[in-house]
């Protein structure tokens, strides 16, 4: 049975700003999920939306800014250069090939389809996630191979070492998406494929730490360029001036369809800068009391339990995972997901473990007034007993298949 939960547009004296939604005929939407693209990724500061739209009205040599891009990712990262690009996924596609061509523009223009003799990619099986697509097909992109190493919860040295053998590059992956125990640590991982003479390829898109992944030994890094960062839709790609030289080449070639533009170039080179001023101290203090607010107002609530908790791969930030025992509470996990999403503005909360028995909030992004309109709705939701009319199956299956379901549905 479809239920539809209380709209809470004219019930919160929160002032929330959707005059943009509402001048669009967009629907309005409060994230409480994270930095997810199926939702815009993040929102910029007004310093990065100017930046990024001064560079609209006028043309720019588009390798000048490249080279003030590269200037502003070393000093981010620690990297000896960088460049931008599309997205961190593009980035992996365009690393490997760079891995694997080096400056030869010759074998630019021949790939995807020869690859030539070393093309292989290592990386543990644990690894190989989805996040929204698969991180195999970033390296078929390039025409590279996938050399998978050990298995999905164990991976041996020896495994890597052999797997190694006919790779241009190995790729370490840094995600909650990712098994996180059983795998070879990044240090270690480093040092065997440096043995081997094959460079490391670290994909960073969601992380904080942007001098970390360099400083242990990868000779390259991918970011995100709008996820945490904070600017438009960007992937960074930073590491050794040869390989970055040799990834950026690629846009002469399988990465012309990654290019990024002049107004991402100004805007993301604007939000690398405000990052590395900004007083992370502050904001964080911010999300802070968001997640106090929201767990008080969950207290009491009979099979609920929430509490705050550490990020798995340590970016310095919390998020408030709400326990749910059916027994207790009104409805499951999967089905509170399914209504706070369909609220009036709907919250989208983070659920794609709620298989499990809980789902988060992440404080992440918000607009002035929505963390007030979560608190209000928490209380609203987990006591409301029609969240447990709506199908708990259906719910946990589109914890599973929402992503694919919403392409599929487009335009339908």
């Amino acid at each position: 049975m479809e239920t539809k939960t209380e709209d809470l547009r004219h019930n919160t004296p929160h002032r929330i700003d959707w005059s943009w939604h509402d001048a669009n005929g967009l629907s309005r939407v409060v994230n409480v999920s994270g930095t997810m693209t199926s939702l815009g990724g993040s929102v910029t500061t007004p310093r990065v939306a100017e930046a990024t739209a001064a560079a609209m009205t006028r043309f720019a040599k588009i390798h000048e800014l490249q080279a003030r891009a590269s200037e502003t990712i070393a000093r981010l990262t620690g990297a000896e250069a960088g460049f931008l690009t599309a997205s961190a996924s593009a980035g992996i596609t365009l690393a490997i090939a760079g891995c694997m061509t080096g400056l030869d523009p010759a074998r630019v223009e021949a790939l995807p389809q020869d690859p030539g003799p070393d093309n292989g990619v290592a990386v543990m099986m644990g690894h190989l996630c989805e996040y929204g697509a698969p991180v195999a097909q970033a390296i078929a992109l390039a025409g590279a191979r996938t050399h998978v190493v050990g298995q999905s919860t164990a991976v041996r040295d020896y495994q890597l070492e052999a797997a190694l053998d006919g790779a241009a590059a190995a790729l370490f992956v840094v995600s909650h998406h990712v098994v996180d125990y059983g795998m070879i640590p990044l240090e270690t991982f480093v040092e065997i494929a440096h043995a081997k003479g094959v460079p490391v390829i670290v994909d960073a898109a969601s992380e904080y730490d942007l001098t970390g992944m360099i400083a242990k030994g990868a000779d390259i890094a991918i970011y995100s360029g709008h996820k945490f960062m904070g600017g438009p839709t960007s992937g960074i790609v930073a590491g050794r001036r040869n390989l970055v030289r040799a990834a950026y080449l690629q846009n002469m070639g399988i990465g012309r369809g990654m290019k990024i533009g002049k107004e991402s170039l100004a805007g993301a080179i604007a939000a690398m800068e405000q990052w590395m001023e900004r007083d992370h101290d502050a904001v964080r203090a911010g999300e802070t009391r968001a997640l106090t607010m929201w767990a008080e107002a969950a207290r009491g609530l009979p099979g609920i339990d929430a509490r705050a908790l550490p990020d798995p791969t340590g970016n310095p930030l919390e998020r408030l995972r709400v326990f749910v025992d059916p027994a207790r509470a009104p409805a499951s996990a999967a089905q509170f997901a399914v209504a706070f999403g369909r609220l009036d503005p709907p919250i989208v909360v983070r659920s794609h473990e709620v298989e499990k028995g809980y789902f988060d909030l992440d404080p992440c992004n918000l607009t002035e007034g929505q963390a007030e309109l979560v608190r209000d709705a928490l209380p609203r939701v987990l006591s409301d007993p029609a969240a447990g009319r709506i199908d708990g199956r259906a719910a946990l299956a589109d914890a599973r298949n929402g992503g694919t379901n919403s392409y599929l549905s487009w335009l339908e």
